[in-house]
């Protein structure tokens, strides 16, 4: 048994679903003993490094297990970086196995494509090193396979993220020795983790805090979504009387036609949720590090910790606290934090009657305004947002990208089931919708990418990719011919406008369908068709480019900051 063969086997023990990557360098080993061996692991190949990225962080946000991206050092180490940044920041676990592209005895003489950091070459692990959580680079077979067991490890280890292991010459493609020195232990074993809890001291008072308050409001951050603490959420939430409203990331951790669903807050979310929020005597935060467009840049109306009591729940002690200083920090997992509340607590909330139920009911009323009926041409991007909602149901993911699309989204896709929305957002590139629309139908689901047009074709090959796996998402394209967001926030900012691409015959040309929907009667059933189709279906949806989105969606608490551009 050679080392690549071990390494597969150590993929088979942890029970590895995909290898999303692009064969290349000393990685094609591995794609070799995959395709030539009698493992289970499937390998998913884009176009390209970072369409793979992109897919592999979102089957961890969406699974809470690592996938791996695998592919030659040069190109994961650039485009493959978009999807392993999304994973610092969203907290997605993500394993990459890569290569140094290393060239023996020629290794220093002006070296071609080569990785390791030595002279002439490109140095991979400073790259990876101001990515990833952890990397290693093992220069034998067993460091290799002892790496790549504890990047499985650290990838879920307390906050998930990214790890990466660069393979390096022969020490993937050496013998495997049969009694290893020091020894490998068996895999399930070696990537075991515990889940952290909070202590009994911080529980308790956490407790006294939420019973004492009058107007509690929990903010649900993507630790809930990481923790699938979903049900512990509603939990917390109906024990102590509060409201529950999201961050960005954390839409969709409550259904938000719940009746203590407040909605999105943030810059650009929600004015009741919003509202909610500051009126709050008591404020419960948990797997949110409460980042500027979460905390409207600070406006001093919005969250006041000598006025609010601030219960910070988080996996890493360094988060709680770390934007608002907090009363009480409930370091651990959010699914252990919050049903440690739940059991502690007598359920007897403050004296606030049915202050919770009615605010969330009265912020609800944001999820619709007149223009989500509007009939006018072309189709106001509200009108397209309900559209949308009308043909998600529970088994619907859907999946939206960078810029306008996705704050229209958040404010008039008002989702009715938890895990039925993920967003870019962790470092908030623009084209991730799409590849993550494939993982979500990789994953059994009906996937709906929203992208605008400039998001849309920085990915659009997985159109290609979901037809090379027999899968079918839809993918709605947003199309006011732009860079959106930008154009509206100068007109005169060079580069902003693109040329009409017909959508249509691109699709067809991937082997795809393609629909143009330019009437709002037709959205509806060109959603229901692509739903029901066989094949990826991408429907460009013509908007009207002249709705503002900054101008109506900004809140009252970031206009109070003055409106910084995001």
């Amino acid at each position: 048994m050679n080392t690549a063969e071990r390494v597969v086997e150590t993929l088979d023990a942890l029970d590895t679903e995909y290898v999303f990557g692009y064969p290349g360098g000393r990685v094609i080993e591995l794609f070799e003993t995959i395709a030539h061996g009698d493992s289970d692991v499937e390998v998913v190949r884009p176009r390209d490094e970072r369409e793979a990225s992109q897919m592999a962080e979102a089957y961890g946000r969406m699974t809470s297990t690592p996938a791996v991206l695998a592919g030659q050092g040069p190109w994961i180490g650039s485009l493959g970086n978009m999807g392993q940044m999304e994973a610092r920041l969203a907290s997605s676990p993500l394993v990459t196995l890569t290569e140094a592209s290393e060239r023996g005895d020629y290794s220093t003489l002006a070296p071609y494509q080569q990785s390791r950091g030595d002279y002439g070459g490109l140095s991979l692990p400073k790259i990876l090193d101001g990515v990833t959580k952890e990397w290693w680079f093992p220069r034998s077979s067993t460091e290799t396979v002892r790496s790549v067991q504890l990047a499985f490890k650290h990838a879920t280890a307390g906050r998930p993220g990214p790890t990466a292991v660069i393979l390096d010459g022969d020490a993937v493609s050496d013998d495997y020795p049969e009694d290893a020195v020091p020894p490998v232990w068996d895999d399930e074993r070696q990537v075991q983790n515990w889940q952290s809890q909070p202590t009994d001291r911080d529980v308790a008072a956490a407790v006294e805090h939420l019973e004492a308050a009058e107007k509690p409001v929990i903010i649900a951050g993507n630790g809930v979504h990481a923790a699938d603490a979903y049900d512990e959420l509603k939990a917390v939430a109906d024990a102590y009387d509060a409201v529950v409203a999201t961050s960005y990331l954390g839409k969709s951790t409550i259904a938000e036609t719940d009746e203590r669903a407040a909605g999105v807050i943030g810059s650009f979310g929600h004015e009741g949720a919003n509202q909610v929020v500051s009126e709050a005597d008591a404020l419960l935060v948990v797997g949110c590090r409460m980042n500027p467009m979460d905390t409207n840049w600070q406006a001093a109306s919005f969250i006041d910790p000598d006025e609010q009591t601030i219960i910070h729940a988080d996996i890493d002690t360094r988060n709680a606290g770390w934007v608002y200083p907090a009363d009480v920090g409930l370091i651990g997992d959010a699914a252990e934090s919050l049903r440690a509340l739940a059991a502690t607590g007598d359920g007897e909330s403050g004296e606030g009657g049915d202050w919770a139920l009615d605010r969330a009911e009265e912020a609800r009323e944001d999820f619709a305004v007149e223009k989500c009926e509007s009939d006018s041409v072309p189709i106001k991007p509200h009108r397209a947002c309900k559209a949308i909602e009308q043909v998600v149901d529970e088994d619907t993911v859907v999946t939206a990208d960078s810029g306008n699309n996705r704050f229209w989204l958040l404010n008039y896709l008002q989702t009715d089931s938890t895990q039925s929305y993920y967003g870019s957002g962790g470092v908030g590139g623009m084209g991730w919708a799409q590849p993550a629309a494939v993982t979500a139908a990789l994953l059994g689901h009906d996937a709906i990418a929203v992208a605008g047009d400039g998001g849309f074709t920085m990915t659009m090959t997985a159109v290609e990719t979901a037809v090379d796996h027999d899968v079918a998402p839809t993918f709605v394209v947003l199309n006011d011919t732009s860079l959106g967001m930008v154009r509206q926030m100068d007109e005169d900012i060079a580069g902003v406008e693109f040329h009409d691409t017909d959508f249509v015959k691109m699709a067809e040309g991937m082997g795809g369908r393609g629909v143009r929907v330019t009437e709002p009667d037709d959205l509806v059933p060109a959603l229901e068709n692509a739903k029901a189709a066989s094949e990826p279906t991408v429907v460009d949806v013509r908007i009207d480019r002249d709705e503002d989105m900054a101008e109506q969606l900004a809140s009252s608490f970031y206009n109070e900051v003055g409106g910084l551009h995001e």
